[in-house]
């Protein structure tokens, strides 16, 4: 056991390894095997953030097959640029976290209370589902008073900028077969 340990650490590269990156909290589920995809299959930040890709596009087709090709060549990059959006929202809102603390606080709670015995409201066991729902009554004054909806809504439109201006101004690989299409005149 401990030879396989030293075998999968020689064959780490130097860094952070998985193990590291992705948190224990996250399940080992259908979550933790879409992240570490994503992990997996993320472009070289050197090269997703180089300037010297970056230029304007000479017309509209050009701006198009950019966006088109960056967003498929860079997807894993913008999930992590997004999440990092969310997470920088969050971190500068601190009503926000209150609110988050609220909701996680009330899930822990319930989670507690069922591992003791079943839920019983007015004498109905309430399933799981519905106690979520619960915590989420409960927490969502907070959300209100926490400006959740404009987060949410700068969280869009700044991924949305900064993803779209990144696809739109990063000059594309050039794939094979490229160079053998001609522009019409």
């Amino acid at each position: 056991m401990a030879a396989e340990k030293d075998q999968q650490k020689d064959a780490e590269p130097e860094g952070l390894s998985a193990s590291t990156l992705l948190p224990k909290l996250i399940p080992s589920g259908a979550g933790r095997e879409w992240l570490e995809r994503r992990r997996a299959t993320i472009r070289p930040w050197g090269s997703f953030v180089d300037q010297r890709r970056f230029s304007r596009p000479r017309n509209l087709g050009e701006l198009c097959q950019r966006l088109v090709r960056n967003v498929e060549y860079y997807q894993s990059n913008y999930v992590f640029v997004f999440l990092g959006l969310i997470l920088y929202c969050v971190v500068t809102s601190p009503m926000l976290l209150v609110a988050l603390a609220v909701f996680f606080g009330a899930c822990y709670i319930l989670y507690l209370r069922t591992l003791q015995s079943k839920f019983v409201l007015f004498g109905r066991e309430v399933s799981p589902a519905h106690q979520y729902a619960l915590a989420g009554g409960v927490s969502f004054p907070f959300f209100w008073l926490a400006g959740a909806g404009s987060a949410v809504f700068w969280v869009l439109g700044a991924t949305l900028v900064v993803i779209g201006s990144h696809a739109a101004f990063h000059q594309t690989e050039a794939v094979d077969g490229e160079e053998l299409q001609m522009e019409p005149v």
